[in-house]
């Protein structure tokens, strides 16, 4: 595990951001960092295909079967 330096202004939103989602701030840098790399390596995905992508990866059972898989 690294160091990344980050803006303190940076930093404060991801700390309040952690706190809505109830996330570590940890956790909720790292959601963020997978979200922008998926998201340049998949510019035509919007956020929810983003978020099924990420799901499915991890081997997660998705409650709309293969309607959810098409929209990734």
């Amino acid at each position: 595990m690294g160091i990344v330096k980050i803006a303190d202004e940076l930093h404060e939103e991801i700390r309040k951001a952690s706190g809505a989602m109830s996330r570590s701030i940890n956790a909720q840098a790292e959601f963020w960092l997978k979200m922008g790399m998926l998201a340049e390596l998949h510019p035509s995905h919007n956020y929810h295909q983003l978020v099924v992508m990420m799901l499915q990866q991890a081997d997660v059972k998705l409650a709309g079967g293969a309607d959810e898989r098409r929209s990734a």
